[in-house]
């Protein structure tokens, strides 16, 4: 990938092996994580829609020996 000059920031483009991959398209958010000197990570960021959806899966799937203790989370 090569750096270009975009405004008074700096972009690259992504490759449509990766396009393709996270199934990106105009206007989709994505994360951009340094995992270290030579390498990052691009992760599509999910919509608001997809994270209700994540919430409506996961509602009351909590391990059977969970305890909730409100005051004791408020400690302080």
């Amino acid at each position: 990938m090569i750096v270009s000059k975009w405004g008074n920031s700096l972009a690259i483009r992504l490759p449509s092996q990766v396009v393709e991959y996270l199934k990106l398209k105009e206007g989709d958010e994505i994360e951009v994580r340094v995992a270290d000197k030579k390498h990052f990570q691009v992760k599509k960021k999910p919509s608001i829609q997809d994270r209700i959806d994540g919430l409506r899966k996961f509602r009351g799937r909590m391990p059977a020996d969970f305890h909730f203790d409100r005051p004791e989370l408020n400690e302080r």
